[in-house]
């Protein structure tokens, strides 16, 4: 497949991943189409949270690790020894299982990032601040309150608050990692319905356990199993006539 094909984001070619000797992944092949939401599934520990932070350099914080093969980002190996990795992390956004807002103001949450990233003019920064919060569906919640600790939103807020700071930088990938997972069903919805509108400007990529939310929101969907990529497609394929029966049995509930 052509690398520089444009309706792919991003490219996985023969990916392997080791911590130390421990093999994690085992030749993952995967193209990530544009403006997409493609969900990752399989069982706990089967790879698919290892492969996500593969997607940004995430893991190169971990000793011992070793990656082999290719990610390419619009035609660019983002593990190239000239690879800047600041800038892919940029691109490449992330939004994490828990909320993790910092222990600042709502308005300085959002702020900071875009300050770390080289915003300087204060009008620019309250722009993307004020754009961020509206496209992460929270604006209206919050617009009174900027100056409050962000400490004290509810836990569907803090984590529509963490993906307007991962959105603020503008990136072109937002990688997310069960999102939804600590949430109740009333913030879960919130999330799900945002995830669907933001493909308008965004790639993503969500890791989820809930096979319903990967049904509902996601485009494409990658089933994982013990390191391995078993089977990927259009999700209403997968989920309504998967080609192998082993991904058949996993989404029936058989094992997992």
């Amino acid at each position: 497949m052509n690398a520089m094909d444009s309706s792919f984001k991003i490219q996985a070619q023969d990916v392997s991943f080791y911590y130390g000797n421990t093999q994690a992944l085992e030749n993952i092949s995967l193209d990530v189409q544009t403006n997409h939401v493609t969900a990752l599934i399989g069982p706990s520990g089967c790879g698919k949270s290892t492969f996500l932070r593969i997607l940004n350099r995430m893991n190169d914080i971990i000793p011992g690790i070793r990656v082999e093969g290719k990610i390419v980002l619009d035609g660019v190996d983002i593990y190239d020894r000239n690879a800047d990795i600041v800038e892919i992390r940029r691109r490449v956004g992330m939004v994490f299982q828990k909320p993790n807002p910092f222990p600042k103001t709502i308005f300085n949450n959002i702020a900071y990032g875009l300050q770390i990233n080289g915003y300087k003019n204060r009008s620019d920064v309250h722009m993307r601040v004020e754009q961020s919060l509206k496209d992460a569906a929270l604006w209206d919640e919050v617009k009174d309150r900027l100056d409050d600790s962000a400490l004290g939103l509810s836990g569907g807020q803090q984590q529509r608050l963490c993906i307007a700071r991962a959105l603020a930088i503008e990136p072109e990938v937002v990688l997310m990692d069960e999102p939804a997972s600590a949430l109740d069903p009333i913030a879960t919805q919130k999330i799900e319905d945002l995830i669907i509108k933001l493909k308008e400007k965004y790639t993503i990529i969500i890791v989820t356990h809930n096979m319903q939310q990967a049904a509902r929101v996601s485009d494409i969907t990658a089933f994982f199993y013990l390191g391995k990529l078993i089977e990927v497609d259009k999700t209403e394929k997968i989920f309504t006539n998967p080609k192998l029966k082993q991904t058949e049995d996993y989404i029936t509930g058989r094992f997992g």
